[in-house]
């Protein structure tokens, strides 16, 4: 592991480095476009309808309210008049942090059987391209598949590329809580893949879900597929500013504010969303104990402490992962600063072996999944460090995993 340096030749050549990455972005892709938004998502129309609605007589609660006001308005609820609410606001409904999360998985069913329809009669829609009527049928496609039995949907946007988070194990009854922030081209249709499952989030999270298990057994914990932000589409500016990680930030901190319970949750950042979880840092709850940052551009700050969490950082990057060579450094907005993994950032950085190339962290055998694992169950004392002095895990208590493969 090289030293991060500071020199000034180097930054020189850095910042011009990013200027040429810059022009070539402008130049093929252009400035990302306003859009102007006339009529109402669905996600809109729901939480209208929401705001003009009543139950018995009585107005329902502001869908913007903390989640510790929405929780008791919904626990003073009948069983029955919950159901009702989620039939008649699916939408509304399935995105409301303070919403009893069993109910959020029923409400984003309907949901998600509905647009299911939508996609249906677009897909024979005469009016639609070619085109159009396929993607229609990719999207019809999708929603069928998380309509699968056993499938819990915590959150569920169709506007746009779509939105989407999705909860592996028993959320309400877990001890440990893992939460997987993605990176850039994770919408609806690439939240789960075929080809390569564990670089998509439903993959990620199975993968981290069950090593977990194997890790501890005896401790119940929950992951969550987080793909409920707008994440940059390839490579083009939206990657390389924080724009939409500032956005994503603010989606991430309303997600963790409102888990049930009071156990320690840990985020695990790839790529893109590592900028994110930095942006998200300094507001993070304190129940959140560990930040992990894997195959990072940048978390946005020139040293871990920049952050301002009581978290511990972590930081990992396989030896093959391309992500080493874009310029770590912030220039009138693009980039987003040093290389968590850098000596002089201050992270404690983890084994990532066996991870191959940017999008293989997940991949079961390998050092940064089994890491991943030990972190979220909190066994710090198991971890495997990038340097075999074992100096990541110093000065942190936790338990030890026995049994480990």
């Amino acid at each position: 592991m090289t030293s991060f340096d500071t020199s000034p030749q180097l930054n020189v050549w850095r910042a011009l480095l990013a200027l040429a990455v810059v022009f070539v972005m402008l130049a093929t892709t252009g400035w990302t476009a306003l859009r102007s938004h006339g009529a109402k998502t669905p996600l809109q129309a729901s939480l209208s309808s929401w705001e003009h609605g009543r139950i018995h007589g009585h107005e329902l609660p502001d869908p913007d309210a903390s989640p510790t006001r929405l929780a008791r308005f919904f626990a003073s609820l009948t069983a029955q008049e919950r159901a009702l609410l989620a039939r008649r606001y699916p939408l509304a409904v399935g995105n409301m942090n303070g919403a009893p999360v069993a109910l959020r998985y029923r409400a984003n069913r309907l949901a998600l059987d509905s647009q299911r329809k939508v996609e249906l009669r677009r897909m024979h829609d005469n009016r639609l391209s070619p085109a159009g009527q396929q993607e229609a049928g990719r999207r019809m496609h999708r929603y069928e598949s998380l309509l699968r039995h056993g499938r819990h949907i915590l959150a569920f946007d169709p506007d746009g590329n779509g939105r989407i988070a999705e909860v592996f194990g028993d959320l309400t009854r877990a001890r440990r809580i893992s939460v997987i922030v993605p990176g850039v081209d994770t919408d609806l249709l690439t939240f789960q893949k075929t080809y390569r499952p564990y670089s998509a989030p439903v993959g990620m999270a199975k993968s981290l879900y069950a090593a977990e298990r194997d890790a501890s057994p005896t401790t119940r914990t929950a992951v969550i597929a987080w793909a409920d932000y707008t994440a940059p589409a390839g490579l083009g500016i939206d990657s390389a500013t924080g724009t939409r990680a500032r956005d994503g930030a603010v989606r991430l901190n309303a997600l963790l504010g409102a888990l049930p319970g009071r156990t320690r949750v840990a985020l695990f950042c790839h790529s893109y969303g590592s900028v994110v979880c930095g942006v998200a840092a300094h507001a993070l709850p304190r129940r959140v104990s560990d930040i992990v940052a894997a195959a990072s551009p940048g978390m946005r700050v020139e040293r871990a402490a920049g952050l301002h969490t009581s978290a511990t950082v972590w930081a990992m990057r396989d030896a093959t992962d391309w992500i080493q060579d874009v310029p770590y450094l912030q220039l009138g907005g693009l980039g987003h600063g040093a290389d968590p993994v850098s000596a002089g950032f201050g992270a404690r950085v983890l084994s990532a072996e066996g991870a191959k190339g940017h999008a293989g962290y997940f991949e079961p055998g390998t050092a940064s999944l089994l890491n991943f694992a030990e972190i979220g169950v909190g066994a710090y004392r198991s971890v495997v460090c990038a340097r075999e002095d074992g100096v990541c895990s110093a000065g942190l208590s936790g338990t030890t995993t026995a049994g480990r493969a």
